[in-house]
């Protein structure tokens, strides 16, 4: 089925060439076309769903698949008004830092030396070719987990897949148990072509088991660089 021929959000429209390439068939699939219609009627019900539907594939739209070195793989977004823009962990400017993400930024200092941030926004690392990919793409207002297998992990699925794939070496960042599963049965990843970095889930709860010192900045840069990819500049 054709990208014209099939329903899909506004954002899915402005996907870069190659990730409409790599998606289209999950985008079409009806499973998936199921999950856009349920959307849909949730908003139209009145219920708030974050990110806003034009922001739900930004992920990809920031960091076109040729240009992806590094993924880091969250679960779903920010469910708080005003948080989710559609990249994993990161919060408009303006937005008060969440704790996983503070608990980011103080093992990047630890690592790469790089200085505190006030903003909250990780476009910058998307635009050097970050993927800052959830697992589900959408949330509905104060319920953390609910759009959770109505569909996105499909998509999601798909998305790895793709980088995975890849000829050029990657590095994927998982955090926590959820996205070590995730990217588990992926194929491509145990290849060794790709590094694949493996630490608990930056949250408060969990960063002081193994998160704060697992250097994963700095890793991932040694990594490309000795690819011949060039390094991320994570301050």
């Amino acid at each position: 089925m054709g990208a014209e021929a099939m329903s899909t959000p506004d954002s899915a429209s402005l996907l870069p060439s190659d990730w409409r390439a790599a998606l289209e068939p999950v985008l079409a699939a009806p499973e998936t076309q199921s999950l856009f219609a349920w959307l849909d009627a949730e908003e139209a019900a009145g219920k708030r769903v974050y990110p806003p539907q034009t922001e739900r594939f930004r992920a990809f739209a920031l960091t076109p698949l040729s240009a992806v070195k590094v993924v880091i793989l969250g679960q779903d977004p920010y469910h708080g008004a005003g948080q989710a823009h559609g990249l994993a962990f990161s919060v408009p400017d303006g937005t008060k830092v969440p704790p996983s993400l503070k608990n980011i930024y103080k093992e990047v200092a630890a690592d790469c030396g790089a200085g505190p941030s006030r903003s909250g926004n990780l476009e910058r690392w998307a635009r050097q070719g970050v993927l800052l990919l959830n697992t589900s793409l959408s949330v509905e207002e104060g319920r953390a987990g609910s759009h959770a297998r109505r569909g996105w992990e499909a998509v999601s699925d798909a998305a790895i897949a793709a980088v995975a794939a890849k000829p050029e070496p990657c590095v994927f960042m998982l955090w926590g148990s959820h996205a070590q599963r995730k990217a588990e049965h992926v194929p491509g990843l145990a290849d060794g072509r790709h590094l694949v970095l493996a630490a608990p889930h930056p949250s408060p709860l969990s960063a002081y088991t193994g998160f704060f010192g697992c250097r994963h900045f700095s890793r991932a840069n040694a990594f490309l660089e000795a690819s011949g990819r060039g390094g991320i500049d994570w301050a």
